[in-house]
This record gives structure tokens, sequence and C-alpha cells, in this order.
């Protein structure tokens, strides 16, 4: 269970992209208590700075500033290192709607500089994030891979491309590349803020300052809510995962399935409000229902979340009654 058991050799040297973001920097954090050494490359664009600051007394944290649309800086932060975890990347699928051409130069060509990069720099293994977006309209549940649907975002069509160019980099070039398809992750560090926030943490702010959260659509919309920790654990187990692990992207999930209205339920009775939410459109581009089929990344991986959405959740919502 968990990962705080695994060993890599003792001088390894990890790259987080983005790991002044959400997930990158609980990645870092992670590894840093493990006593490695991390590099966190970001251009600071959606990561945040504060995330970062805890780690800079330490002596085996680097922060390299810079935007993986650049290969030189690319080749620059993966000298010298043995694992990669790329988490640098644009989410939210109505903004990549919006901006399609952005999401396109950082989600494919960025990852790309940075796979390439890897590559001559001879990194062991290069963990990236993928996305539950790529099964698009596929209505059949628990998803499961290899049944992908149609696409219906920019975004969920950058991280199918980095699919198959993590593929093509381990069958031609021999990269060890291991791509993650998060479901709905949450957890501490994710903003609230912005229109394109994630509703877990929105929804807890707003709460929290006695406004009125907007729930799109009917609020009858499933998703497999994942919390952080377990993502971290993948990412880690990812790295140390027998070599017939590489080249595939895997579903990163708990396995379970909660509906946002009981969600939104469950977060105004723990936090004490008695607010009922507003309804609004259908987000472009959203899938109704999502749950994942995790056994591939068991058995692979030797995957196995610590943590429910309960747990999570419970989690989840101290850090923000601390920290907001």
């Amino acid at each position: 269970m968990g990962y705080k058991h695994l060993i890599f050799p003792k001088d390894s040297v990890f790259l987080v992209t983005g790991g002044a973001g959400f997930i990158g920097s609980n990645i870092v954090e992670s590894l840093l208590q493990m006593g490695y050494k991390v590099r966190c490359l970001d251009d600071f664009s959606t990561g945040k700075r504060e995330n970062v600051e805890p780690f800079k007394a330490n002596p085996n944290f680097t922060l390299i500033e810079g935007d993986i649309r650049s290969l030189d800086t690319c080749m620059a932060a993966c000298k010298g290192v043995d694992y990669v975890s790329h988490q640098a990347a644009w989410g939210s699928v109505p903004r990549s709607i919006a901006m399609p051409l952005l999401y396109e130069e950082i989600n494919i060509r960025g990852t790309l500089n940075m796979m390439e990069a890897a590559r001559q720099n001879g990194v062991k293994r290069f963990c990236y994030a993928s996305s539950s977006s790529v099964y698009g309209d596929e209505p059949i549940l628990p998803k499961t891979e290899g049944r992908e649907g149609n696409l219906l975002s920019p975004y969920a069509l950058t991280k199918r491309c980095d699919e198959e160019y993590g593929k093509m980099y381990y069958m031609h070039y021999g990269l060890e590349t291991i791509g993650f398809r998060y479901f709905n992750v949450f957890g501490r560090r994710q903003d609230p803020d912005g229109a394109y926030a994630a509703v877990i943490p929105k929804f807890i702010k707003q709460l929290m300052h006695g406004e009125q959260p907007v729930i799109n659509g009917d609020g009858k919309q499933s998703r497999d809510f994942t919390y952080v920790e377990n993502v971290v654990e993948a990412n880690l187990k990812g790295m140390l995962a027998p070599k017939e692990a590489a080249g595939q992207a895997y579903n990163i999930a708990y396995g379970g399935r909660e509906y946002l209205i009981d969600i939104y339920h469950g977060l105004t009775q723990a936090l004490n409000k008695d607010i009922e939410p507003k309804f609004g459109p259908d987000r472009a581009g959203d899938i109704k229902h999502s749950n994942a089929d995790i056994s591939k990344a068991k058995r692979l991986l030797g995957y196995d979340p610590d943590y429910s959405f309960e747990d999570g959740i419970k989690l989840a919502i101290e850090w923000y009654k601390e920290n907001l």
C-alpha cells in the first residue's frame, strides 16, 4: 500500500515539470520527504510560487523557471536526470475549446520537447500526465483502456496525442514512457479560483465564504474523484514498474463513482452551511458519467490506492480551512 516504502537508487535525480502546480507540487514534496534530489521546471503560467516556497530551503531542491515550449530549456532541465515526472500542461476542457492553438503548443509540442530531451539525456523512465478525457463519448462504464470513443475537446485531443507519442518514443527510441489517465484529481493545493477552477475546491471556497455555487447541468453527472495522494503513488510506482509496463497508458483513479449533487450536499453538511446551489447550463465538451477500471494499473504498476473519496474529501476540507 502507498509509496513511502519505495526505494530508488541512492543518488537518483528527479525532474518534475509543472512542479509548482497542484499535482506536481505534491509529487515534489513526496520525493523531497523521501530524501531524493528534485528539480522543478515551471513557467508559473498556471503553477503558483507559494506551492514551491516551502521547498526552497531544502538543499535537494532546484527550481528552474522555464517553458516546455523551448527545447533548449527542456534539454538543460533533463541533463543528469534519472526520472521525469511530466505534469506541465494546461488543463480545462472549456478553456481548450476557447484556446485550441495554445493547447497544441503547450500540451502537444511541449510534451514532445520533453520526451525528446529525456531521450537525448538518457532518462531511465518518463512518466507523464494524460487524462480520462481521452475516453470521449464512449458510454460504457467502467472506462477501460483500449475502449475509447470520439474525442470531445482540444484538451482531450492533446492528451491522446501525448499517449501516441509516448508509444512511439518507446517503440522507436527505447524511452520508457508511462502515461497516467487521471480521473478528476482533487486535494491540497488545488486552485479554487478562476473561471476554469475544478469543482471541489471551488465549491469549498464559495461555501466557506457564504456564496451560492453554480452547478453546471442538473448535478446528476458522476465522476471518479481521486485524491491526490493516490496520484503521487501512481507516479512513483510508474517510475519503478517493470519494463513491460512501458509504452502504455493507465487509468489512475480510486475506482469509485460520486454524483456531483451528492458531493455538494456533503460539503454543505461538512462546512455547516445551509445554501442551495444554482443550476447552470452544461459545460461544452463535458462527459456525463465517468468511472475507472483500475485493474491494469494494479496489475502492471502495482498501483493500490489508499485513499477513498471519503478519506480524501475530509483531508481536502481540512487543508482549505487552514489555507483559505
